[in-house]
């Protein structure tokens, strides 16, 4: 089956590491399913597994992706849950210490097939295409989790989303706005700033720009480069949630005085539950809202797709058709 997967690992270039081609169509342990993917979506997950990054070598060749929609065996239109837990494990299945993601230690969604446990899916809402549907496992299920769960945020609040244009970061403005909470967003570039204020923010700021007033929590998905104006941003008492350091692990400084003087609170957050999925899933059809995709392409040109990535030239998901 044609697939896209890492072949080795390049730290310093992650696209020659990429290869499209054939791959052997997957094992279906008991328990598992078999998804006939329609659509799948690209993630930074995926670059740096490219770099070595999560992924151990002796799993390589590892088909990556974490994102799909599909059909199974039976014929239903499915979303895939990316999260594997252990069988035993019952509890958030983002707290398993034994979990892992698709494409770590279970080959992945660029695929024309993917095998799952069966409890990894959920029906795709009717409303959805299987290219809309296949944004959400990764990206706005992490979106959801920040915002739904661990931000404590309400209707009337004020958020800040930095760094507008990832999947992550277009996702938390829409599915904040829709949940009537005031969006505030920043990007260093202009048009990522007004595609932000089409897709639902109130106001947009240029990085690092002093805001009007402090929020009540601040999204973080960028780290090194935005976490001391994430810090400087927030109420008293206020709520960094962080899912992601795209720009770097570690800032010039942790800032801890400003943290417990302030009773700030910062949270962690990754991917998200399959009952979370299942109901991002409902909210957004209740809403009327759905993902924002920036390109399609077929699976041949996967490499298009990453060399985007890689290059930062996005608003929204990259999504690969079946």
């Amino acid at each position: 089956m044609l697939a896209a997967y890492a072949a080795r690992f390049d730290a310093e270039d992650p696209i020659a590491a990429l290869e499209v081609g054939e791959r052997p169509e997957p094992t279906v342990p008991e328990g598992w399913v078999t998804i006939d993917v329609r659509a799948t979506a690209l993630n930074h997950h995926d670059l740096w597994s490219l770099k070595g990054v999560g992924l151990a070598e002796q799993n390589l060749p590892m088909i990556l992706g974490c994102d799909a929609a599909g059909v199974d065996q039976d014929g239903n239109e499915v979303v895939v849950h990316a999260v594997i837990s252990d069988p035993a494990w019952k509890a958030d299945e983002t707290l398993d210490p034994k979990r892992s993601l698709l494409s770590e230690r279970y080959q992945g969604t660029l695929a024309e097939k993917v095998a799952v446990p069966a409890r990894n899916v959920v029906p795709k809402p009717a409303g959805l295409s299987f290219e809309q549907a296949a944004c959400l496992p990764t990206a706005w299920l992490t979106a959801y989790r920040m915002l739904f769960t661990q931000s404590g945020l309400k209707p009337g609040d004020t958020v800040l989303v930095q760094g507008a244009g990832g999947g992550v970061a277009t996702a938390l403005i829409t599915l904040a706005r829709a949940a009537g909470i005031r969006v505030w967003a920043t990007s260093r570039d202009d048009a990522k700033r007004a595609k932000a204020l089409e897709i639902g923010a109130h106001e947009v700021f240029e990085s690092g720009a002093r805001l009007p007033e402090r929020v009540d929590a601040v999204m973080e998905t960028v780290g090194q480069a935005t976490w001391s104006h994430s810090l400087k941003s927030l109420k008293q008492g206020g709520t960094l949630v962080i899912s992601g350091a795209t720009s770097g692990q570690a800032p010039k400084s942790a800032e801890l005085n400003r943290i417990f003087f302030l009773q700030l609170r910062v949270q962690g957050s990754t991917m998200g539950t399959r009952a979370e999925l299942a109901e991002l899933v409902q909210f957004m059809a209740n809403a009327g809202i759905s993902p924002h995709i920036d390109s399609v392409l077929s699976l041949g040109d996967a490499r298009k797709g990453f060399a985007k990535m890689n290059e930062g030239d996005v608003f929204g998901k990259i999504v690969f058709t079946v």
